[in-house]
């Protein structure tokens, strides 16, 4: 039936013997299709074709070049109309164009999938890291560093190297063969294993904001939402099996405070056992209790998904809506009983006669710091809050003659701590003002020779066109409580 089609004919082939084979039928097209399908095409009140673009097969670069057409259809031509204009908008806010525009980023064909991050985005880069920093501080965790190599013998007592190594660069080096991490749980199970360990240091909170790199397909990676080198604010908590429940419940309140600050709604659901899982069912059905019990006295809406853990443990899944109601999974939240194992860990336990095996939590709350980045981009539309702002406010100097006093204001501002840009240039203020106003600066700050007389400072707020006058420290003082507030 397809014998001249070669890629189908692959796919058929590469299908276990035991597998059902599904083929489509409408009108004289017949495909191989999963489903499911419509009755007929009289059910198809609104479609729209687009775009098309070329593809590699299967995302592999040394494959066939193919043409990809992406179609939609709804039930009704209003709500392809609102689905359009959702597109149009998601354009606008793409991340790609705005980082442009805003000089944060760009990538380059030497290296695929790795970021440059120009002065200004690493700005916003380094506070989120920053900001996560102080929370680690006053949330009880401990930064660590690791390495970014291991022999592979470490992913192989992991078990990496036969689930996961097609997703990693490895090397040899001196006839034997490293990979660069693709993840940090490894390494922090070297870390709890470099000595004795006592229940009294239990809970143990590792935080790590190691580099990350995971070989993705060319053909898959897109701007930061997809790439091959990232840094995560990552950690692992190891933990007694009567500790997991607190220990999940101050996650998720962590995980609330950080997506409240940056405006994202969310919901919760609970990943139970699958068919195919390891450990024993005591033990996962414990764990799985206490999950529920720390949900149930975090308040907030969750659901249910039965079966759908992973092999080695209960999982609560966190997916982020930004403002254009998108989902994103960043958060997780993942209990672990087998690396502990894997990695042989061991406490003693308050009975000092007795050797007990810790639980490990995976758990990040802004995911890949590169993605986070992306969608906060889309999810602000470029403007930045002023806590997060790489460009918190610019000095205008009206003509040659209040030069001098720009720079005064500037180098105050500079003292106080904040990201603060100059244009002294001899344009016309108007000018000036406006493209600070497309630069997305928080404050533009005005000053001619009254201002350099009596002190003061012009101040004009980004969306907003009225002048307020007042003094630089009186600015200062509304620029740290416009922060306390918002963090």
């Amino acid at each position: 039936m397809f014998a001249e089609n070669e890629f189908k004919v692959e796919i058929i082939n590469e299908l276990p013997e035991d597998k059902t084979i599904t083929v489509y039928r409408c009108g004289p097209l017949v495909d191989l299709c999963r489903g499911p399908h419509i009755p007929n095409t009289s059910f198809v009140k609104a479609f729209a074709c687009l775009k098309a673009s070329s593809s590699y097969w299967r995302g592999k670069v040394d494959r066939e070049s193919l043409q990809r057409v992406y179609g939609i259809s709804f039930p009704d031509s209003r709500r392809l109309t609102e689905y359009k204009h959702f597109l149009e908008e998601a354009k606008k806010r793409d991340h790609r164009i705005l980082g442009k525009a805003q000089e944060l980023f760009f990538f380059h064909e030497l290296s695929p999938g790795s970021c440059f991050f120009l002065p200004h985005g690493a700005r916003i880069y380094n506070k989120l890291m920053d900001f996560m920093r102080q929370q680690y501080r006053d949330r009880g965790y401990q930064e660590v560093l690791s390495p970014n190599i291991y022999n592979m013998q470490l992913w192989e007592t992991s078990g990496h190297a036969a689930n996961y190594k097609e997703n990693m660069f490895v090397f040899e080096i001196e006839k034997q063969e490293f990979g660069l991490k693709p993840m940090n749980c490894p390494g922090h199970c070297l870390m709890f294993a470099n000595r004795v360990r006592s229940y009294r240091e239990l809970p143990l909170r590792m935080a790590d904001f190691g580099v990350l790199h995971r070989n993705e397909l060319s053909g898959a990676l897109t701007g930061l939402t997809r790439v091959r080198r990232f840094q995560q604010d990552d950690a692992h908590i190891f933990c007694r099996e009567d500790q997991i429940k607190d220990e999940v419940k101050a996650v998720l309140e962590f995980i609330n405070y950080v997506y409240e600050i940056f405006g994202f709604k969310y919901e919760l659901e609970l990943s139970t056992r699958p068919e195919k899982y390891l450990g024993e069912v005591e033990t996962w059905n414990k764990a799985e209790q206490q999950l529920t019990e720390a949900l149930n006295e975090f308040g907030k809406p969750w659901k249910i998904n039965e079966g759908d853990g992973a092999f080695y443990g209960p999982k609560i899944d966190i997916g982020v809506f930004d403002a254009l109601k998108r989902k994103f999974q960043c958060a997780t939240l993942q209990l672990d009983f087998q690396l502990p194992i894997r990695f042989k860990l061991a406490y003693s336990a308050e009975d000092e006669a007795k050797i007990e095996r810790p639980v490990m939590i995976h758990r990040a709350i802004l995911g890949s710091v590169e993605r986070m980045l992306a969608i906060l981009l889309e999810h602000y539309n470029g403007k930045w809050p002023l806590w997060l702002s790489p460009r918190q406010a610019i000095v205008c100097s009206v003509s040659s003659g209040s030069v001098e006093y720009a720079k005064q204001v500037l180098a105050t501002l500079h003292e106080a701590g904040f990201h603060v840009d100059i244009d002294a240039s001899d344009r016309t203020i108007q000018k000036k003002v406006r493209e600070a106003q497309l630069a997305q600066f928080n404050y533009i700050l005005v000053v001619g020779a009254q201002e350099a007389e009596t002190g003061n400072i012009c101040v004009r707020v980004r969306d907003n066109a009225d002048l307020v006058t007042t003094s630089v420290d009186g600015f200062i003082t509304r620029l740290r409580e416009e922060i306390a507030a918002f963090k």
